[in-house]
């Protein structure tokens, strides 16, 4: 009878302690999984997966640009022991300023190239780069830029923008723009440039929603973004806004009555007015910043 006792006492003993460790495994990987810190620009990717999001994106109408102000391909090292390249506007007098571009999630195209000289010739003396954040790659229909967009690696892109900063020296002056995925990265960008950071635009861009990363932002935002589009909608926006207000820096925005992308040349829905006066707006900006 005790060794019956003993055997079923074993077999109790045991299955609880089973349940127990399947239990601790449960809720420690529960832990971990609420504790991973979010990133604005894998969410941003994931809408790749969304055929609504995809078909959005009218594939770019045809255009060739040709530099006027002296725009040419450079290459630098990155920390990831690595090269980037990018399209550099150097500034015609010596100037500590310099604006970071970055493309859409079609790559750095013609019509982005075309975009930047546009700010470099309205702006005073600054050089503008155009980070290359696809290495190389260019799509032309909107499954090659998810497929491009979702396979970008975060530490790789990082990697390209800590690199241009290197590039510019400790001395620059940088500020950031960039539209749709690059709107995101334009306040990745401003986030990782420390110090050096005196300016942000982010144009229908997934923000960043860790509070204490805001808190290290040397620059204020403005921000750019479409009232009809459904992934950085208006609660979005407004979700930004107190975030930045909690963070104690300043976001200045404005959401235009128009559909994502609507400030892109080549989507063939551009909206022009409201492009216009976007563009009027981040002019003024920079002007601004870069007295």
């Amino acid at each position: 009878m005790l060794k019956m006792l003993s055997i079923a006492a074993s077999l109790i003993l045991g299955a609880a302690s089973i349940f127990f460790y399947n239990q601790y495994r449960s809720e420690s990987a529960n832990t971990v999984c609420c504790h991973v810190p979010s990133s604005s620009t894998a969410s941003f990717a994931a809408f790749a997966s969304d055929r609504d999001f995809v078909n959005k994106h009218e594939e770019p109408l045809p255009f060739t640009f040709v530099s006027q102000a002296g725009g040419q391909e450079i290459s630098y090292p990155t920390p990831d022991g690595k090269t980037a390249k990018a399209w550099l506007i150097p500034s015609k007098k010596k100037s500590k300023n310099y604006l970071f571009v970055f493309h859409e999630w079609w790559g750095l195209n013609d019509h982005i190239k075309g975009e930047a000289e546009k700010f470099y010739k309205d702006l005073p003396d600054v050089n503008v780069i155009c980070l290359d954040l696809y290495d190389g790659l260019v799509a032309t229909t909107r499954e090659e830029a998810g497929k491009q967009m979702q396979g970008l690696k975060q530490e790789r892109a990082a990697a390209i923008v800590n690199g241009a900063i290197a590039y510019a020296g400790k001395k620059a002056h940088i500020f950031t723009l960039g539209w749709c995925m690059g709107g995101s990265w334009s306040l990745q960008a401003a986030l990782l440039a420390g110090n050096q950071a005196k300016g942000c635009i982010v144009y229908y861009g997934m923000p960043e929603k860790n509070v204490e990363r805001l808190k290290t932002l040397n620059t204020d935002v403005l921000g750019i973004f479409a009232g009809q589009e459904q992934w950085i909608s208006p609660k979005v926006v407004e979700e930004f806004d107190a975030n930045m207000k909690q963070a104690g820096k300043k976001l200045t925005y404005k959401i235009f009555d128009a559909d994502h992308a609507f400030a892109n040349p080549s989507n063939p829905k551009y909206a022009k007015e409201a492009a216009e006066e976007a563009y009027a707006m981040s002019l003024d900006y920079l002007k601004k910043r870069m007295k």
